[in-house]
């Protein structure tokens, strides 16, 4: 890399920067500038195939909360890594107000950062948006006017899983405008549409990788994910690939 110079100027210079191990988790807040509300946390998976094998993706599936991120650690997380990187911001002029993502590592009961985004992510928003019982518009709103002192959202108890349905050869290629059926007839989980279109015809067809997320509650994550992949039994479509775990 340094001296063949594959990377051309980018590959002038290394960061030498820890090695982290532990179980990977998703959190996300809601930040006014100055102050932030918890919203929930989630696990993805990326690896394309089951038992998190072959190449990596945007997202097979999803589950939230994670049990890893125990009541400890969410108020560690907000005191520690979501206020404080709020605060910088208004230090440096430069107040932030939306969605705050921490990707973070745990292990033996302390989470680290590995890095921030400033979105919901894909899959995991669809489980917390099955999950939130309270008015997302006005608690957004009330971010944008610097007014999220006075919100308390409301969760649902149960959880909520996400299966990924892919077109065959994701992430690799794949074919676009395959035909699929029967999404309005899904009664056990909600459809997310992701990467679908409609022909000519009005016939639903694929327009991308990753196409269909179909989310459920259940009771528990075993519940929820038998009526998610309940959910994906009930969709025709030939050219569809899931996990089955």
């Amino acid at each position: 890399m340094l001296i063949g110079a594959v990377f051309g100027d980018a590959g002038s210079e290394i960061v030498v920067e820890e090695y982290l191990e532990g179980e990977e988790a998703s959190f996300f807040a809601l930040v006014d500038g100055s102050s932030a509300v918890a919203l929930a946390s989630a696990q993805d998976h990326k690896a394309v195939g089951d038992g998190d094998t072959g190449p990596n993706t945007g997202g097979m599936g999803a589950y939230s909360p994670a049990p890893v991120v125990t009541p400890d650690i969410q108020q560690q997380v907000m005191e520690e890594i979501v206020l404080r990187t709020a605060q910088a911001m208004m230090s440096e002029g430069c107040p932030f107000r939306g969605v705050l993502f921490a990707g973070l590592m745990i292990k033996h009961g302390k989470a680290k950062l590995l890095e921030h985004n400033v979105r919901f992510g894909d899959p995991e928003c669809q489980g917390l948006m099955a999950r939130l019982d309270s008015d997302l518009l006005a608690a957004l709103i009330q971010a944008c006017d610097g007014q999220l002192t006075d919100v308390s959202l409301r969760w649902k108890p149960e959880a909520a899983l996400t299966v990924v349905m892919a077109a065959a050869g994701y992430p690799g290629s794949y074919k676009k405008g395959t035909p699929i059926n029967n999404t309005e007839k899904v009664t056990t989980a909600k459809v997310f549409h992701a990467g679908t279109a409609q022909d000519s015809n009005g016939q639903l067809v694929s327009a991308g990788g990753r196409v269909l997320g179909i989310t459920a509650l259940g009771a528990d994550v075993a519940a929820a994910q038998a009526a998610a992949y309940e959910g994906v039994s009930q969709i025709e479509w030939s050219d569809a690939y899931y996990r089955r775990d």
